[in-house]
């Protein structure tokens, strides 16, 4: 499987591009939805890391990064967007200008960037479960992606910066339940990645 690496890197390079841009974006413009993305954009850095270092060390090392790493990212993605749904609560009490132009404008290019790592993903996706897991879900990041664009139209709108931070709880709450169903669902592979491919399943 070493010829997926290329592809994979390819990947996490971009997603990181994206991960930046919408952490700084965010945090110069008080625009909580697209900080709230970013973390979600974090949290496919990490899994993306960990699933190209599993293409690079031995099975035995590969199979037990898989189990930390889907662990740590499961927790930590629920404990952070937990603390930032307390944050968009606060925002909705005492909102924050927010220029409506900057979520729009970084969303859709975090947007396309998203298309972009599936992209990189789909031809080794055919041949991978766990590439295929990535593929997947950058394809619904696409979307996740569009709600800074949506907090930024109604906040430009409507001149109400309420707007984001109510955006940014509504992505807070959906990464809270759907990574909590996704963790009791895939319980099985995460106590025993072994079930998984770690790509070293052509014994290469």
């Amino acid at each position: 499987m070493a010829h997926f690496r290329k592809q994979v890197g390819a990947a996490v390079a971009l997603n990181t591009a994206i991960f930046v841009v919408e952490a700084i974006a965010g945090y110069e413009s008080n625009s909580l939805s697209l900080v709230m993305d970013s973390v979600h954009n974090l949290s496919d850095e990490m899994a993306l890391g960990f699933l190209y270092l599993a293409f690079v060390l031995p099975l035995g090392l590969s199979r037990n990064l898989i189990r930390s790493a889907n662990l740590f990212n499961s927790v930590g993605l629920i404990a952070v967007s937990a603390l930032l749904l307390w944050q968009a609560v606060e925002r909705v009490l005492n909102p924050l200008p927010v220029p409506g132009i900057v979520p729009a404008a970084v969303g859709l290019a975090a947007a396309a960037a998203n298309w972009g790592v599936a992209r990189l993903l789909r031809g080794p996706a055919r041949e991978n479960a766990s590439i295929r897991l990535a593929y997947l879900h950058n394809l619904g990041d696409v979307q996740v992606s569009l709600a800074p664009v949506l907090s930024g139209v109604l906040v430009s709108a409507t001149r109400l910066p309420v707007f984001d931070p109510l955006i940014a709880g509504g992505i807070a709450i959906w990464l809270i339940g759907s990574t909590l169903r996704e963790t009791i669902g895939s319980r099985d592979e995460l106590i025993s990645p072994e079930r998984m491919s770690c790509g070293h399943d052509d014994g290469s």
